[in-house]
Order: structure tokens, then C-alpha cells, then sequence
């Protein structure tokens, strides 16, 4: 994002208004185009709005904009002679094309933080640096000399991380596959997008659950896809409901979070897998298991995928580095048949050629390395406290306003609010007061629900920020 230089001799309104000249000879503000409010440019820049007001004088007395009454600020269409009737309208192409943009809560969350990176974030679904483990990251890369040839690896992923996966997968999830049957991603969301893209069609109705991340992921309906609810209660979605699915819209694709589900946090109880796999069987349906949390539980064993029980491969298996490690390494894989690996690694060579092979050197060692093991039980721990810290800070600030059930893993904590608010209302309320979440309705729910992710923040920030939002729940309810 471009900024201000506060220790430029040049006026700020000098500096505002050569930035939007620029801008607009660039064709990003075709003529005719709407410019900010000078309110929003001020609030955006945090300067005066009298400093915006100078910059756009500025740009008028030069015919570059023009201002109306009641039609707001716009580029001008008459500037330079006939040279902006051949500028491109880069508005209406950013409009355009087929894969739909971020959600709106999504997108103005994610330019609160990029704007205000004080911003104590329950929103990011990532762990916060001093989670990972980057020290560990560090010795490895200073004791191996990465030198294998920096050319285009094979699109289905590096063979010894893949040989490193298949040995990664028998000990902690307890499952057995081959290397030929893995294909490495850009983590779990490339996963989900190569299946939706190459695996589907537009029109095919598909099952994910009710609340779920896959509401927060356009790409569903970029590629045209119909979905249908899967509700969840405290033991997961009920697998009859599948089979009433298929009856009515003939549902070609399960999508299924069964361990610390995002949002909620809950695990498919061991008599409903036994039933999904019964039901799924049946009607020769294939599910998609995403199990980014699985390792991340507090206290007892991990639960096991339901790969670990797929004995027809019926299971595409989804996981991933991004909620154990380090989210910037961009590591995931799949574990399918090798005709699902083969066609989708040969999408993914037509979209990149391949992900970069040094990250998937690194992730290979890692795994393999004895540091792995104590990172994963630090990495336990230390959610634990986070999470019993959030949980503290709710029942101190909110007990009479929320209620929620204890998540025994992942990053996330699911809670119901009593009072009814306005899920946007109550955003701009806690932004205001430096403090950031994801309503509920991201994922499919019903207003009165909020997710807080208590990785990312710092542990000496997340009661002080349940504080700022709870002023924010209750200047909304008095």
C-alpha cells in the first residue's frame, strides 16, 4: 500500500494529489471513474480532510477531475484530448470474469489489518511467529545446503518430501498410502480448488456442512457449484442427512472437516464415521476430508482422519502445514487415487509448473528432523493456554452475553450471542475500538455468531481484546 512520507518537505495534499495523478495516467481511475469521498481518502490515509480537499483542488484546477453536486468527485473525460477514450476501463474488468472476489466481511477485515496492523487479530486462521517453528526452520536451513538443480520439479511434488509424507502420514495419522498417490499443493485452499476446478461441473450439487469454511471460499461458486447444507451439532453433521441430500439433488461430493471443525470446533463422534462411511458407501459418493487440525489436540490422542479408516478409497485427504508450522511455506498435500493425482497434477502444471522445490526442501527435512516432535507438543501447549486464556476473558467480560462450548483442539472458538446485533454493525464497532474478528455469517450461520482464532493474537493482548469487544457488544445492546 503506498503512504505518505510525513518527513517529505513536500506538503502532504502535494504528495496526495501526484499519487493520484499517477494513478489515474495509469488507467487504475479510467475517466469517468468515481475517486473516494475526500472523508474515506482522510480516514484511508489518516491525514485531515482538509488536506484531501486541497489534494483534489489541486487535481481540478489542473482538469484532471471534476466535482459535482450530488455525483461526488470523478475523473475527467475530457483531459489530455482524445488519449483516455483509448484507456482501458480497468473497473469494469476488475468487475468481470468468472472467479468471484473475497467475501465483503472477508475483504474489509483483511484491509482493516493491512491498514492497522495493531489490530488485535482474532481473525486470521494462522498461527502467530511466536508459534512456529522458525528457530528450528533457521538450524535446518544453515545445516543443509540446498543445491539440487532450481529447475521446474515435478508437478506432482518434490519425491522426498512426498517419500517424507508417506512415513509423516503412517506415524501420526495412521495412514498408509504411497508416494505416487500424493500430490503436494499450495496448501489446503489449492487443494480444494483443483478438485472443485478438474473434479466437478458447473451445475453439480455438492454437500459441505452448516457452519463451514467453504462459505468463506468464493471458489465454490466461481465454479458453479450448488451447495447444500450439512447442519452441525455437537457431534458433527448426522450422516442421514447426506442420504436425504442425494435423494433431492443428487449430491455428487461430500465436503467434510471432521476433526476441530472450522468454525466450531467439534469432532465427528467415532458412531457417526462409522455411519458416513456406511451411508457414503452406499451411494458411491467420494468425500473430501480436510484435516488441517488434527495434531493440535490439548490433551487427549489426536483423532484419527477418516483416511486412517477408508479401506474402498472413497477419501480424498486434504492436509497441510499451514495450522502445525508455518503458513508462509504454502506446503499441503492430497493423498487420492493415483488417476485423481495424475489429472490434477497435470492442472496444477497448466496453472504454475510446480511449486517452488525450496520450501518443499525444507518441509521434507522438518518433518524427518527430531525437532518435529517436541514443536508439535510446544505447539499443544501453548494453544491450550491461549485458549483457556480467550475462554477466561469471555467469561470475565461476557459471561451474561455469550455462550460457547470449549474446543479440545485447533485454533478456534465458536460463540453464540445472546442479544441480537447486526453482524457489519458490530465489526465497525470493535474496529473502531482496535479489535478484529469474523462474524459468523462468513460461514454460513445465522447473525448472532461470532469465530475468535486465538493463535494469532499475542497472549498478553487477547484479554484486553475481548475487553474492546465486549464495549463494542454492549454500546450495541444498551
Amino acid at each position: 500500500m503506498w503512504e505518505l512520507d510525513r518527513h517529505s518537505g513536500k506538503p502532504l495534499y502535494e504528495q496526495i494529489a501526484d499519487h493520484l495523478e499517477q494513478r489515474i495516467s495509469y488507467g487504475e481511475f479510467p475517466p469517468g471513474s468515481l475517486l473516494p469521498s475526500e472523508r474515506k481518502l482522510a480516514d484511508q490515509l489518516g491525514v485531515n480532510r482538509s488536506t484531501v480537499i486541497l489534494a483534489y483542488a489541486e487535481l481540478r484546477a489542473m482538469g484532471i477531475i471534476e466535482s459535482r453536486s450530488g455525483s461526488g468527485t470523478r475523473v475527467s473525460t475530457s483531459k489530455w484530448g482524445a488519449t483516455p477514450k483509448h484507456t482501458p476501463n480497468w473497473s469494469r474488468y476488475a468487475e468481470g470474469g468468472s472467479f468471484l472476489p473475497n467475501l465483503p466481511f472477508m475483504r474489509k477485515i483483511r484491509e482493516a489489518l493491512n491498514q492497522h496492523p495493531s489490530l488485535i487479530d482474532f481473525a486470521s486462521g494462522e498461527l502467530a511467529a511466536d508459534l512456529a517453528p522458525m528457530e528450528e526452520i533457521a538450524e535446518l536451513m544453515s545445516e543443509h545446503r540446498y543445491t539440487s538443480y532450481l529447475g521446474y520439479d515435478n508437478p506432482q511434488g518434490y519425491i522426498p518430501l512426498r517419500q517424507a509424507l508417506v512415513s509423516y502420514l503412517n506415524t501420526y495419522r495412521g495412514i498408509q498410502t504411497a508416494e505416487s498417490s500424493i500430490l503436494i499443493t499450495s496448501g489446503s485452499q489449492q487443494s480444494l480448488y483443483l478438485i472443485t476446478q478438474c473434479l466437478l461441473s458447473p451445475g453439480d450439487a455438492v454437500a459441505i456442512e452448516d457452519p463451514s469454511y467453504c462459505y468463506s471460499l468464493p471458489m465454490f461458486q466461481s465454479a458453479g457449484l450448488r451447495l447444500f447444507r450439512l447442519p452441525v451439532d455437537q457431534h458433527g453433521i448426522c450422516p442421514d442427512d447426506i442420504r436425504s441430500l442425494y435423494k433431492k439433488h443428487r449430491i455428487k461430493m461430500v465436503f467434510t472437516n471432521p476433526n476441530f471443525q472450522n468454525p466450531t470446533g467439534t469432532v465427528l463422534s467415532a458412531e457417526r464415521r462409522k455411519q458416513l462411511f456406511e451411508v457414503t458407501s452406499e451411494l458411491g459418493l467420494p468425500v473430501v476430508e480436510d484435516d488441517p487440525f488434527g495434531l493440535t489436540a490439548f490433551e487427549d490422542a489426536p483423532p484419527m482422519p477418516l483416511k486412517s479408516m477408508d479401506v474402498n478409497g472413497s477419501i480424498l485427504y486434504i492436509g497441510s502445514f499451514s495450522k502445525i508450522a508455518a503458513s508462509g511455506l504454502r506446503i499441503g498435500w492430497m493423498v487420492a487415487p493415483r488417476s485423481i493425482v495424475e489429472r490434477l497434477a497435470d492442472a496444477r502444471q497448466q496453472m504454475d509448473f510446480g511449486l517452488s522445490v525450496i520450501p518443499q526442501q525444507v518441509a521434507a527435512q522438518f518433518i524427518k528432523s527430531a525437532y518435529f516432535l517436541p514443536h508439535l507438543e510446544r505447539l499443544r501447549t501453548q494453544l491450550h493456554f491461549k485458549r483457556d486464556l480467550l475462554i477466561e476473558s469471555l467469561q470475565k467480560e461476557l459471561a451474561d452475553l455469550v455462550t460457547f462450548t470449549p474446543p479440545r483442539g485447533g485454533l478456534h472458538l465458536w460463540c453464540h450471542l445472546r442479544p441480537q446485533v447486526h453482524d457489519g454493525k458490530l465489526l465497525e464497532e470493535s474496529l473502531k475500538r482496535g479489535v478484529v474478528f469474523v462474524p459468523g455469517s462468513v460461514y454460513g450461520s445465522d447473525s448472532g455468531f461470532v469465530r475468535f482464532t486465538y493463535a494469532r493474537a499475542k497472549t498478553e493482548n487477547i484479554g484486553e481484546g475481548i475487553s474492546r469487544f465486549a464495549e463494542a457488544l454492549r454500546e450495541l445492546t444498551s
